[in-house]
């Protein structure tokens, strides 16, 4: 089912790989499932996270008719290009409040940290607000890595811990916990992760969350907590990421350490790579090592691994996703199958 809309907000990108799929929103269907998506992600990221969600709700509505508004937290750095794209085809954050739509659910990307704690970044104030209204204002609400982080924090006082290192890559998961956002996924998915920090299962368990998925490597991914009338949503991970988007991330990191933004090369993303794109890249390492010039990034290997690269998680992000719209479908018509449901350990 096409996404619904507004003609005059539609990113450019998205409109020119939809444009024959769109619905205009001023009528969207009685039956329409409202969405607000706050894409807080840096300027380099800020296409390519609109493209990434809407391409998955796109795939998990299926017959579902779903209307997408897209907001940004006010206070975020911004160049020049991003403040433009955002006038343009975002709504102030204000406009939630008083929209003429009631949104059944809001999703909420992370960003890149600045500080070593959440409650001094400078968008603090208005992310709390968007979780007290989130409460009482939606029936579900999905917040992705560090918004998910943010979250626990201002809601329980659960604090984030830092990493020795980056955790990245596409790690196993293992269903831990049977509930309707993970039925009919594989009892083990691969989930790409994208992080410098995380929050431990005993804090989130002693707070009254239920740990749905889980990874040896990577901790807890998906998490759940009902808060007022609203179902909050946590993932550490990134199901929504693309087949070639933790490359461009790697990519991006190496240039940082080109430019002397970073001390240390990056590391690779694991479980990503096959071996010859492995060598690939460890051979241009070596080059940048011996010889650290930002020019360097003309050559890298791109092109020679991109091929290689699949999107493994697809169908269990297309499932979750799709299990959550069918949760605010249900709500929306007041007879939901999931009210009242408790969690209950897989065997």
């Amino acid at each position: 089912m096409p996404l619904v809309m507004e003609k005059n907000r539609i990113p450019s990108r998205w409109a020119g790989r939809a444009a024959a799929r769109l619905r205009d929103s001023r009528k969207p269907p009685a039956e329409c499932i409202n969405i607000a998506l706050i894409n807080n992600m840096p300027d380099s990221a800020l296409e390519g996270t609109e493209v990434q969600f809407f391409e998955l709700l796109e795939a998990a509505a299926e017959n579902i008719p779903v209307r997408v508004q897209l907001y940004s937290l006010p206070k975020i750095p911004r160049g020049d290009w991003a403040r433009q794209h955002l006038s343009s085809f975002y709504l102030d954050i204000d406009d939630l409040w008083n929209s003429r739509f009631f949104f059944d659910g809001l999703i909420m990307t992370g960003t890149e940290p600045q500080r070593p704690n959440l409650m001094d970044e400078p968008y603090w104030d208005a992310l709390s607000e968007v979780l007290d209204w989130a409460e009482n204002n939606t029936m579900s609400t999905v917040l992705s890595c560090l918004a998910a982080h943010a979250g626990v924090l201002y809601s329980d006082g659960i604090e984030r811990y830092a990493l020795s290192h980056k955790r990245f890559g596409v790690f196993d998961h293992t269903r831990v916990c049977d509930h309707p956002l993970t039925s009919g996924t594989a009892a083990q998915m691969r989930i790409p992760h994208s992080r410098w920090n995380d929050v431990r299962k005993d804090a989130l368990t002693s707070c009254g969350y239920a740990v749905l998925t889980k990874s040896a490597e990577a901790g807890v991914d998906l998490f759940v907590k009902q808060r007022g009338r609203s179902l909050f949503v946590y993932f550490q991970g990134h199901p929504e990421y693309g087949a070639l988007t933790l490359l461009r991330e790697y990519r991006r990191d190496i240039g940082r350490f080109l430019r002397r933004e970073r001390e240390a090369y990056p590391s690779m993303p694991q479980g990503y790579f096959d071996a010859a794109g492995t060598k690939t890249l460890s051979d241009f390492r070596e080059k940048a090592l011996s010889d650290p010039r930002e020019e360097l990034l003309a050559i890298f290997p791109e092109a020679n691994v991109v091929a290689t690269l699949s999107n493994t998680w697809r169908s269990s992000a297309t499932q979750i996703y799709r299990n959550w719209l069918l949760y605010l479908v249900e709500e929306k018509a007041g007879s939901s199958a999931y009210a009242g449901m408790s969690p209950v350990a897989a065997q």
